[in-house]
């Protein structure tokens, strides 16, 4: 498996051209003033009203600096995810456990479960956005690591189809349905939680 992050497009620059590391200094200075504009928007007034136009407005750059950096609407809800999407996935893929190697695959997979709930309700709403923007929500790099993180469990644990029953589990997870649940229908995290690992304990047991 590989630690997926989102990499947003960067601008164009001849090689060998003099100067370059410090036009790469203000590039990067550059993105990071589009990236608090971009939150900012968000905190305020809520992902559905971050544009490219409204945070070139916000920015005070042209649009096509703002198309340039990210590409589209969906890049960039996928670059402000980026850090906190490394973060959970070094902790799966490499922190201690339950999250992490070295627990069994079923308290594993009910650990990643539980810290996915808690990270849609975090970025639920660019989770949201980043998914309705893209073609197919379920191509998402993000989306197809945790897949395959959960198929590798199951076939750990000896689910006879992983790959399906992964899928079946992503879509216990979809972010959408999250947020719906605690924000819209008054779910407690913890009932979530605590279903998942009723889901997971009771899958497992009949392997």
């Amino acid at each position: 498996m590989f630690l997926v992050s989102f990499i947003p497009l960067q601008p164009d620059a001849p090689m060998g051209t003099p100067g370059l590391p410090h036009e790469r200094s203000d590039a990067a200075r550059n993105r990071e003033r589009l990236l608090c504009a971009a939150r900012e928007l968000v905190d305020e007034f809520g992902a559905d009203a971050l544009t490219m136009d409204a945070l070139a407005c916000k920015a005070k750059v042209g649009k096509g600096t703002v198309f340039r950096r990210f590409g589209s609407r969906a890049g960039l809800m996928m670059t402000l995810l980026s850090d906190a999407e490394s973060e959970f996935q070094r902790g799966f893929m490499f922190g201690p456990p339950p999250l992490g190697p070295g627990a069994s695959p079923e308290d594993r997979l009910v650990a990643f479960g539980e810290g996915r709930i808690y990270f849609v309700l975090e970025n639920g709403e660019l989770l949201k956005a980043a998914g309705a923007a893209t073609r197919n929500r379920f191509d998402v790099p993000a989306t197809k690591l945790s897949h395959r993180h959960m198929e590798v469990l199951l076939r750990e644990a000896g689910i006879a189809d992983p790959w399906v029953m992964a899928m079946s589990l992503t879509y216990a997870l979809d972010p959408e349905r999250i947020v719906d649940d605690v924000r819209v229908r008054g779910i407690s995290p913890s009932r979530l939680t605590d279903s998942w690992r009723e889901l997971i304990t009771r899958l497992l047991k009949t392997t």
